[in-house]
C-alpha cells in the first residue's frame, strides 16, 4: 500500500486547530456522524480492552508490580494546577516548536511502543500512515512488528526517529543505527531503563511474553547482522527441555506465521525458533555504562537522546557525554514499581541540563492539559503512548489519526484558554503547586 496522502499539516494550518476540530465534530453530529474513537480516554481504553485479547491488553496496559508508578504518574499531574490569564489576544495561536533544526506543527511525538500487532493487524504500518497524515513524528520501536524500512516507505518525508535498545551485540547496534539513518530517521532514542524486564504481574499471571511467540522482533529478523548471528552456535535461555503439547505446537505455528521466510519453509527449517532463541540471548545488555555511549556517538551524526532519565545527576552526565537530548521517563510505570512520577522528576532534570540540550517528557501524558503542564515545567516536547495504541485497537489507522487530532485540539485550546499565544509563552508562571 502506497503512502497515505498528506493532509494540510503546514504550520499555518495549525492556527485555531482546536476550534476547527470542535466544529468538525459538532457539525458532523448534525448529520449523524460520530467523532470517531471515543474522546473520553477512560471509554477509549474500555473499548480497546473489549477488542483486544487478554494477553494484548495486559501487555499494553500493565505496569510493574502493583502498578503504583502508573498511578503516581497520573497523580503527579494533578499536583500541578494551571492558572489561566485573561484578556490576552489569543485569536491566533502557534503550537509549533523547533527541535533539532526542524519545525514541528505541535510539541509532541508518538512514543515507541512495541508489538503493535497485538492491537491491530496493520500494526506499525497503520501508525506510520497516521503520523504521515497528521504531520506528527513517529518514534519507530526497536520491538516493532514491522521493519523500519517498511514503515518509512509509508511516510514520505514525514519526520521519524528510531528507538534503540542496546543489544549485547555491538555489531547489531551498529547495524540498527545504520538502517535507521538509511530509513530517514532524524534522531536515535536510546532507552536506558529496560536492560532487564520489570516485574510485570499482569503478563506473568498469563505466562505470556509476545517475543517468545515471534512477535515484536521484526527489526531483528529483517536485519542482515542478526541473520548472520543466527548461524552462530551457543546456549540460550530457551534451550531447556520443554513439554510438547497442543500449546507448544500452537506456539510453533505462531512462530512460523510471523517469520519472514514463508509459513511452510518456516515450519520445516526451525529458523523461527532459532531466531527467538537468539533474540532472547542478545536482546539486552545489563552491563551497559556511560562509557559505552562513545561507541554510538562515533557511529552516527544523528542527534542521540537518552530515554529513562529521572535523576538530575544523570541529566548532567548526559550533557557531559555529548548527548543531544534527554527524555524524562519511567517507561510508563512498566519497569520500577514505586518509582518517582516522571512529572516530579522533570524540573530537576531540566535544571541539570541547564539549557545545553533539550529535555523531552514521557510517561502519563493523556490530555492537552498534561502536555501544557510538562511544557511549563521545562519540557521541549512530550511523547504520547498508550492512548494511540488504544485508538489503533479500536479504529486502526483512522483511530490513531483521531487520537492525534483530538490531542492536538485539546492542547491548542488549553494553551489559548490559559492565555498563551505560542508554546514560547508557556512558562513555569502558568502553574501552581496544589497544596496538600
Amino acid at each position: 500500500m502506497k503512502a497515505t496522502t498528506k493532509k494540510d499539516v503546514s504550520l499555518a494550518a495549525q492556527s485555531n486547530y482546536g476550534r476547527r476540530r470542535q466544529s468538525e465534530i459538532y457539525v458532523g453530529g448534525v448529520s449523524g456522524q460520530s467523532a470517531g474513537v471515543p474522546l473520553d480516554l477512560v471509554e477509549l481504553e474500555s473499548r480497546a480492552r473489549e477488542v483486544m485479547s487478554r494477553e494484548a491488553y495486559a501487555y499494553v496496559a500493565g505496569g510493574a508490580g502493583v502498578e503504583s508508578t502508573i498511578l503516581e504518574n497520573r497523580e503527579g499531574f494533578e499536583r500541578w494546577r494551571i492558572v489561566p490569564r485573561m484578556l490576552n489576544d489569543v485569536s491566533s495561536r502557534d503550537t509549533s516548536i523547533e527541535l533539532f533544526g526542524q519545525r514541528l506543527p505541535a510539541p509532541f511525538l508518538l512514543a515507541p511502543i512495541g508489538v503493535l500487532e497485538m492491537a491491530h493487524e496493520q500494526a506499525d504500518l497503520a501508525v506510520a500512515r497516521a503520523c504521515a497524515a497528521e504531520g506528527v513524528p513517529m518514534i519507530f520501536s526497536n520491538q516493532a512488528s514491522v521493519s523500519m524500512e517498511e514503515c518509512a516507505a509509508q511516510m514520505d518525508t514525514s519526520p521519524r526517529w528510531f528507538q534503540l535498545y542496546w543489544s549485547a551485540s555491538n555489531d547489531l547496534v551498529e547495524s540498527f543505527v545504520a538502517r535507521a539513518e538509511a530509513s530517514g530517521c532524524q534522531a536515535i532514542v536510546v532507552t536506558l531503563d529496560t536492560t532487564m524486564l520489570g516485574w510485570r504481574v499482569r503478563d506473568l499471571d498469563l505466562a505470556y511474553l509476545p517475543f517468545l511467540r515471534g512477535k515484536g522482533i521484526a527489526q531483528y529478523t529483517s536485519d542482515p547482522v542478526f541473520r548472520m548471528l543466527l548461524k552462530a552456535q551457543g546456549g540460550d535461555e530457551l534451550s531447556s527441555e520443554r513439554k510438547i503439547n497442543l500449546n507448544t505446537l500452537k506456539v510453533l505455528f505462531e512462530l512460523a506465521e510471523h517469520y519472514p521466510d514463508g509459513f511452510l519453509k518456516n515450519l520445516t527449517s526451525g529458523e523461527p525458533l532459532s531466531a527467538v532463541r537468539k533474540f532472547i540471548g542478545i536482546y539486552s545488555r545489563p552491563s551497559l555504562t556511560w562509557d559505552d555511549l562513545a561507541f554510538l556517538r562515533e557511529r552516527t551524526k544523528l542527534p542521540i537522546l537518552l530515554k529513562g532519565i529521572l535523576h538530575p545527576d544523570d541529566g548532567r552526565k548526559a550533557v557531559d557525554a555529548g548527548m543531544d537530548g534527554i527524555v524524562v521517563s519511567n517507561h510508563g510505570g512498566r519497569q520500577v514499581d514505586g518509582a518517582i512520577a516522571s512529572i516530579d522528576a522533570l524540573p530537576t532534570v531540566v535544571e541539570a541540563a541547564d539549557g545545553n540540550i533539550p529535555v523531552l517528557f514521557d510517561s502519563g501524558i493523556r490530555t492537552g492539559a498534561d502536555a501544557f503542564k510538562a511544557l511549563a515545567l521545562g519540557a521541549r516536547a512530550v511523547c504520547l503512548g498508550r492512548p494511540y495504541v488504544y485508538g489503533l485497537a479500536v479504529g486502526g489507522q483512522k483511530g490513531v489519526e483521531n487520537v492525534i487530532q483530538n490531542f492536538k485540539a485539546d492542547f491548542d485550546l488549553t494553551m489559548g484558554l490559559a492565555g498563551c499565544r505560542s508554546v514560547a509563552e508557556i512558562t513555569r508562571g502558568a502553574l501552581v503547586r496544589r497544596s496538600a
